[in-house]
């Protein structure tokens, strides 16, 4: 059996964390066992899904490196969910309602105020011919539910009845869908929902393992039954639990400041965004990783904790400090000359140990490469070292040969002797070791500085 799992968001929004998650779950799972990721576009609400969010969601897996073996749209596959809906109607397993919002809702009202669960009451089977003419004649278009399978023959109310499965991440997992409302899986627009269409598409596009957050339990065990009514052996499920902050408290209402447009614009790197988000709630430790086949190897369902993950927006950015100060230069070649950044692997080893986002490379290539106004803290100390600076050209024993002769003129050490070297060639307080830029700074422009003068 070939693994193949979907990664299927709504085109209604953005990307965030919470989202990307799931992806990496799913993709990480189908790396490593050489297995296919989809990407299934769940556009079905037509009025809020838009093109512009569909290309932000590839825009934003391919940054991530998630690539895809390929992709559906349920927009496109209207038909499918039409004959499947015709056969659940022919079986008796699909039955249409009247009922408005307002009379679901008072019937609610009125179960609770009777110490009863506000489950829906099966009022559509009970309806004769000629009461349901009577609705068409108003102009009411009915809504359809699925019949769930947790009555006896021949009645309809519904009795304990436990779907269970065996859940990649939970272990048993039940749920009792005899205290569950009949869904409504065909709106009275006609337009479909999730609960059915996903389950359609899981089926006949061979979804073998369906991973994603715990919020959709309690589907699982009806759409298990959805599977069993289309004569469908339903996949294996896994549900991770959800994202919360730093402090316990759930990120849904700040999800849209961690989009993964916002973190991109923000200087995550992709790689440091992905090692966190597949690692946290887990037992591995949160470690930089070079690549996605490197977490791959890593990934298994036995070490995701049931316990809600906490998302750290500043652990996120330590972590992407380290995931730069451990990149190699040819992973950030190409960036850093798009940034109008040189110097090479030189330049790059010098500075990277001190970036946190890949864009404070700049400011350090400008103290290399442009002018800056030097900052001179002992001008006796800085004049007698720009008098010892060696002739070019410069090797790996320039930088030890002249601190040695600055040490032995001048009797100072320490930072009596490093800190005015820094203010002068840098005019910064700290940064990158002074030995690695020297080197990139070059000999006239280190004695212009040292001098005090703009260089």
């Amino acid at each position: 059996m070939t693994v193949t799992v979907r990664f299927a968001p709504s085109p209604t929004g953005r990307l965030h964390v919470g989202n990307v998650r799931t992806a990496l779950l799913n993709w990480l799972f189908a790396r490593q066992a050489g297995g296919d990721f989809w990407l299934r576009l769940d556009d079905t609400d037509l009025q809020r899904s838009t093109a512009a969010f569909a290309d932000g969601i590839r825009r934003d897996l391919a940054w991530l490196g998630l690539e895809w073996t390929r992709e559906e749209r349920q927009s496109e596959r209207t038909k499918r969910y039409v004959a499947a809906a015709e056969a659940l109607k022919a079986a008796g397993r699909l039955y249409a309602c009247y009922e408005t919002e307002d009379e679901l809702d008072r019937k609610r009202k009125r179960q609770r105020a009777r110490g009863l669960p506000p489950i829906y009451d099966r009022a559509g089977l009970k309806l004769t011919d000629a009461e349901r003419a009577a609705f068409e004649a108003e102009g009411r278009r009915p809504h359809w539910r699925f019949r769930l399978a947790n009555s006896e023959a021949g009645t309809l109310n519904p009795l304990p009845t436990i779907v269970s499965w065996n859940d990649l991440i939970r272990g048993d997992q039940t749920v009792d869908v005899g205290s569950l409302s009949d869904p409504v899986v065909i709106r009275a627009d006609e337009s479909f929902l999730y609960t059915f269409t996903s389950v359609v598409d899981d089926a006949e596009f061979g979804i073998t393992h369906v991973i994603r957050g715990e919020d959709h339990v309690t589907n699982t065990g009806v759409q298990v039954q959805l599977f069993e009514a289309l004569g469908k052996e339903p996949p294996a499920f896994g549900h991770h639990s959800l994202l919360v902050g730093a402090d316990g408290a759930a990120l849904s209402k700040r999800l849209g400041a961690l989009s993964i447009e916002s973190l991109r614009e923000a200087g995550i790197e992709p790689m440091a965004l992905a090692s966190y988000t597949a690692l946290i709630g887990t037992s591995d430790p949160i470690e930089p990783h070079r690549n996605l086949d490197a977490l791959a190897q890593l990934f298994s369902f036995a070490k995701i904790s049931t316990a809600p993950a906490r998302f750290d927006a500043d652990e996120l950015r330590a972590l992407n400090a380290r995931q730069l100060h451990a990149t190699p230069y040819e992973d950030v070649a190409g960036r850093l000359e798009q940034l109008d950044i040189g110097g090479g692997e030189d330049f790059w080893n010098a500075v990277r140990g001190n970036l946190s986002v890949l864009a404070d490379a700049g400011p350090w290539w400008n103290v290399v490469a442009g002018k800056i106004d030097p900052v001179i803290e002992d001008q006796a100390l800085t004049d007698q070292a720009a008098a010892l600076l060696p002739p070019e050209p410069w090797d790996g024993a320039t930088w030890d040969a002249w601190i040695a002769a600055l040490k032995s003129g001048s009797g100072r050490k320490g930072r009596a002797l490093f800190h005015p070297l820094r203010l002068a060639l840098t005019g910064l307080e700290d940064g990158p070791e002074l030995k690695a830029l020297l080197g990139l700074i070059a000999r006239d422009k280190a004695e212009a500085r040292l001098k005090g003068h703009r260089a």
